[in-house]
């Protein structure tokens, strides 16, 4: 685990409060999307399927800054549509940071040569660019060529100017535990990207593309064979230990959708980004008002091939916060990442 020594105190203490407080539901980090639109047409995602009137829509700063401060999460995942297409992206950025809140912009990288300016490096920010595969690969997902190379430019650029710059990979029933070692190599090792995210794709409802998602017993055998070998620890992933345990199929965990809430322009989605069951105006009101419990594989058929970052992560990060060993363990696996 890749994450900053700084950011992991940070989370640790956090949880510790909440634990204190004897609060059973919180946001570890809010998914903020401040606009739908892209420059985009991915196959995989469904955000652009939204009427224009929406697509035009652009969420004022007090607002987005609000709900990130109302939720108290220490972390922040600014997303969207294209976040770069936000003309006050950078002061929602720069509001958030000034709170010492984390803040990750994700973003396809079309926008981030010439948008760079516009952002200062810190600790508490870091650009995290969406990569799916090598060259072929990523842009035939994003169905647009040379958006790979433009991002490895732009990745390049980012750190030569002392910028944090991390990566979101998405897998699908079409790739292989070779293209996974492909591009996590190429990303760790070529790149040198300070941490790697990764997530199985999730059927989401509005995507153009719903033949290529994967089954959970389909995640397991991808991960458990793209790991082994030494992969797994010498990659920089942003991930607790359990989490990817819990991709190769060692252990299995409920969701805990609330721990990653979504805020839009339509408010606080029920119960997570991939699903939409509704939304309502405040945070307390999403965790307090929604039935948890009839959500995850096993109860809502909709769930039933899900493996996301954002149901699942939560959950493993918990666990490890409730176990001394797997503590101890995701603190060595930390200290080794800051080393290196």
């Amino acid at each position: 685990m890749a994450m900053p020594l700084r950011q992991s105190i940070k989370v640790a203490t956090y949880l510790a409060e909440q634990k204190l407080r004897r609060r059973d539901k919180f946001p570890l980090i809010v998914e903020l999307e401040p606009l739908f639109a892209c420059n985009l047409k991915c196959e995989g995602c469904g955000k652009i399927q939204h009427p224009a009137g929406v697509l035009k829509q652009r969420m004022p700063v007090a607002q987005a800054v609000g709900a990130v401060l109302e939720s108290g999460a220490p972390m922040v995942s600014i997303a969207g549509g294209e976040p770069l297409m936000h003309p006050q992206i950078d002061e929602i950025v720069r509001q958030l940071v000034a709170r010492r809140k984390y803040v990750f912009l994700c973003t396809n990288a079309l926008l981030m040569r010439k948008k760079m300016d516009n952002f200062k490096p810190s600790p508490y920010f870091a650009f995290a660019v969406h990569i799916d595969g090598l060259r072929e690969r990523h842009d035939e997902s994003v169905a647009k060529e040379g958006v790979f190379d433009e991002a490895v430019e732009a990745i390049k650029e980012a750190k030569r100017r002392g910028f944090r710059v991390t990566t979101n990979s998405t897998f699908f029933n079409t790739d292989t535990p070779q293209t996974i070692i492909e591009v996590l190599n190429f990303l760790n090792d070529d790149l040198k990207v300070d941490e790697m995210m990764i997530s199985p794709a999730y059927a989401y409802e509005k995507a153009p593309d719903q033949e290529h998602f994967l089954g959970v017993e389909q995640t397991r055998e991808l991960f458990k064979k793209a790991f082994a070998g030494g992969n797994r620890r010498r990659w920089r992933l942003n991930h607790s230990p359990l989490f990817l345990d819990f991709l190769e199929g060692k252990v299995d965990f409920p969701c805990t959708a609330w721990a990653i809430p979504n805020y839009s322009l339509f408010g606080w989605q029920r119960p997570c980004y991939l699903m939409s069951d509704g939304y309502v105006p405040t945070y307390r009101e999403l965790v307090e008002d929604t039935d948890w419990d009839k959500y995850g594989r096993g109860k809502d058929p909709r769930c039933a091939n899900c493996m996301a970052h954002c149901g699942y992560e939560p959950t493993a990060v918990l666990a490890t916060m409730g176990s001394l060993k797997e503590s101890l363990r995701a603190l060595r696996e930390t200290v080794s990442g800051n080393r290196e």
